[in-house]
């Protein structure tokens, strides 16, 4: 693993502020000072910063499908449930990989590895999310190039990747935005109301087996999809 990655793993900084560390010749490795950022650590390599021995924490990967009426927070003041309490204490410390609302249910990704958050929510990255929506009434094929031109919000043009229509009512989206409540809020747009919002896939990765407030620990095979994912 690279110097910097390990040590941001350890807890130490973020990505940015351990390569200032590495650089100013505070880490050592097996003894040696080290100030090359590229450089490789191995499992039985000790590494120390200011003479302190760090070890990257456990990488833990869990998948919970999401329940309505629960809030994707850690807390919330109007004593309101939310998804760490179908969680154990020991997984309360994972942060939730971006958020569902309140009214809408599916599947949620929870890990304390930051690389892997910053690639699943990065724009840049442009991971594709697919939703299974509800509509209050039949959706009109005339409406297709409307939400894969996009409609504007505050935040700016809003889209669609692709929909397909899967009955009168129903409609599969997939987005690689990641506008708060963007699904909700472009069918609103053109006249629409989200009876029910289902999120099925983040990437390469489903469960169709997942009962809502279940969860389970991603395999290793599943975590590399994600991290691979183009």
């Amino acid at each position: 693993m690279r110097l910097n990655r390990y040590l941001a793993q350890s807890g130490v900084a973020s990505r940015r502020a351990v390569e200032e560390i590495i650089l100013a010749g505070r880490v050592s490795i097996n003894g040696a000072v080290c100030t090359e950022l590229s450089s490789q650590v191995g499992p039985t390599d000790s590494v120390k910063v200011d003479g302190k021995v760090v070890r990257p924490a456990e990488l833990i990967y869990v998948l919970l499908n999401k329940p309505v009426d629960y809030l994707t927070t850690r807390s919330d003041d109007r004593a309101r449930p939310t998804i760490y309490h179908l969680l154990p204490t020991t997984f309360h410390q994972l942060a939730h990989v971006g958020r569902l609302d309140l009214d809408s249910e599916g599947l949620l990704i929870l890990t304390n590895d930051g690389e892997l958050t910053l690639r699943l929510t990065h724009p840049r990255y442009k991971m594709p999310k697919e939703y299974l929506v509800t509509l209050d009434r039949e959706f009109q094929m005339a409406d297709l190039p409307k939400v894969k031109r996009g409609v504007y919000l505050a935040e700016g043009r809003a889209r669609f990747d692709s929909l397909v229509k899967l009955n009168s009512r129903q409609v599969r989206v997939v987005l690689t935005q990641g506008l708060t409540r963007q699904v909700r809020r472009v069918l609103a747009a053109i006249g629409y109301k989200v009876r029910k919002l289902h999120r099925t896939k983040i990437g390469p990765l489903s469960d169709s087996v997942l009962k809502p407030g279940e969860f389970r620990l991603l395999r290793p095979a599943e975590v590399a999809r994600l991290r691979s994912e183009k």
